[in-house]
């Protein structure tokens, strides 16, 4: 019997000393059933609430291999404590054929996952709970009720019996002059974004050690965060302004806002940094910005949280070559750095003519895209890769085809049998349910299967350099209709768009889809066919250059 071993602690108050002891007591119970230990899975202070975790993916993994026969570990909640997760791992193990026993519960069956897996779910919420109570009790007593804000300092102290005192805060006198700082500058008219720079030019670390953004200042009013909004300046304590709950799907902690009436808020007077008049008059400049925002129409509330069209043709696509930033406006007509001026930590200061570079860009495209050498260059490698594409499609669509037939040979020889006498009908229902299981799973394969991919027709040359240049003259026509439905294309063929400064002037690198154009030639010839699938995604490398290029 191959086994692996799996072993987990889930918080940094545990040591690694508990997954050596686990798998040595898993090491004894393996030799004492002289079983085989063929490989030792472990995960170091991660929770169990979640999959999201290096050593039991891998588990995972090598079980579907056939690497193992059986999962041994100290109990159930090592492998997960998600009622949900628990009863997916006993069923894809069951699916491997390999069983799970672990030294706490024995072999794990349908009923522990049921009962087990219930309990450990409890003992997640009721976990969750008495963490929130034990936090909002410290808030009551006016200590943090939990991490740390930018001008305080951790303070670390134990009670008499050795317990750790916790939510106890003490001001960092150099951070705090910071923050009065910032407020001070942004009361007197600055931009968030100023400030920023004006300190990473100092070399101010931010919150986070890095650089600082206008961002951290700024943050959200709504939610508490950024320096600008962080009431414990004043000497205000404000817990439960929001809550995280987990994405089942990616196991990430998404913040949703609790309703004020659950808000609880404490005084805390010696965490006071500011003064009420300093605070006061950065709240009254960041109201009167809304306002003058909304005034404006720069913002519409409605509208906050919908997807924009991009104002100009290769918006959000420019970067920057020496920071990777986004280029964006700094006039109404140039564009330049985003890093270099929000937060100076670039020294890219060179700046291009947005005009001039969407008919840089535009004329590279069509010059390059209708050059015959680099069209026959590509169509090579891009055939190339269709035909792959079809052979692995077509093998799988066969094998399912001649599978479904010898499932229709046995469903058959299965009736013969049973005429015969030669088999029971219990060993034919078993049987016969296992094969129309498959036969159902094989057809809704097929069903779903996409064709294999057709080769380049032989006008496709032809239909191409027509549509490249239908698609430059659309951009220049006066109908807005047109011209959006061509810019959308245009960007959907261009990945992104490096700008390097050279000796003062800018070098354009354009990346792409070249192969994107192809599948709108062939959809203009046949319309009806659709040939989105046909569409390959085609990168640069050696001996293939025309997916990217410079200007």
């Amino acid at each position: 019997m191959k086994v692996a071993l799996y072993a987990r602690y889930s918080s940094d108050n545990q040591r690694d000393a508990s997954i050596a002891d686990q798998l040595r007591m898993c090491r004894l119970h393996a030799e004492k059933e002289g079983w085989q230990i063929v490989e030792e899975y472990s995960d170091h202070a991660i929770s169990g609430s979640s999959l999201l975790r290096p050593g039991i993916q891998a588990l995972i993994a090598d079980a579907t291999r056939g690497r193992f026969d059986l999962i041994l570990s100290e109990a159930m909640d090592r492998l997960s404590r998600d009622q949900e997760d628990i009863a997916g791992i006993y069923k894809r193990m069951s699916y491997a054929d390999v069983k799970i026993v672990t030294l706490s519960e024995g072999e794990i069956t349908s009923l522990h996952v049921g009962l087990k897996g219930t309990m450990n779910a409890l003992f997640l919420k009721d976990l969750a709970d008495k963490t929130r109570r034990g936090q909002r009790g410290r808030v009551e007593a006016g200590k943090s009720g939990g991490g740390n804000a930018y001008g305080y300092d951790v303070v670390k102290q134990f009670a008499p019996n050795g317990e750790p005192i916790r939510g106890d805060r003490a001001i960092n006198a150099h951070e705090a002059d910071v923050v009065r700082r910032i407020f001070r500058d942004y009361a007197a008219g600055k931009s968030a974004k100023a400030i920023a720079v004006a300190l990473n030019k100092e070399g101010i670390p931010a919150p986070t050690g890095g650089a600082w953004g206008f961002s951290t200042i700024n943050g959200n009013p709504k939610r508490g965060n950024g320096i600008l909004n962080n009431e414990m300046y004043i000497g205000r304590l404000v817990w439960n302004r929001q809550r995280f709950i987990k994405d089942p799907d990616t196991g990430k902690r998404q913040a949703r806002p609790n309703p004020e009436s659950d808000w609880v808020i404490q005084d805390a007077p010696d965490l006071r940094i500011l003064d009420d008049a300093l605070w006061n008059a950065v709240k009254e400049r960041q109201k009167g910005n809304a306002i003058a925002q909304d005034t404006d129409g720069l913002k519409d509330p409605a509208l906050v949280n919908t997807r924009r069209r991009p104002k100009y043709l290769f918006s959000g696509l420019t970067k920057c070559a020496c920071c990777g930033g986004g280029y964006s406006a700094i006039s109404a007509t140039h564009i330049g750095c985003s890093t270099a001026r929000n937060k100076g930590t670039c020294d890219n200061r060179v700046n291009i003519r947005r005009d001039e570079l969407e008919s840089r860009v535009l004329n590279a495209l069509r010059s390059r895209m209708l050059d015959p050498k680099i069209f026959a260059e590509f169509c090579d490698a891009y055939t190339k890769e269709i035909n792959r594409l079809r052979m692995e499609s077509s093998a799988h669509i066969n094998r399912a085809k001649a599978e479904i037939e010898k499932i229709d040979k046995e469903e058959q020889r299965l009736m013969d049998l049973y005429l015969k006498e030669a088999i029971s009908i219990e060993a034919v229902k078993q049987r016969g349910d296992q094969l129309k299981a498959r036969k159902a799973e094989l057809t809704d394969f097929l069903a779903t299967a996409t064709e294999p991919p057709p080769l380049l027709h032989l006008s496709m040359a032809l239909e191409y350099r027509k549509r490249v240049q239908e698609l430059y003259e659309t951009l220049q026509s006066d109908n807005e209709d047109n011209r959006i439905a061509a810019a959308g294309v245009i960007r959907s063929l261009i990945e992104d768009i490096v700008l390097t400064p050279v000796d003062g002037k800018i070098e354009i690198d354009v990346r792409g889809d070249l192969a994107g154009i192809l599948t709108i030639a062939a959809q203009t010839k046949n319309p009806a066919g659709g040939r989105g699938d046909a569409q390959v995604k085609m990168v640069a490398g050696a001996g293939f250059e025309p997916a990217a290029f410079r200007l």
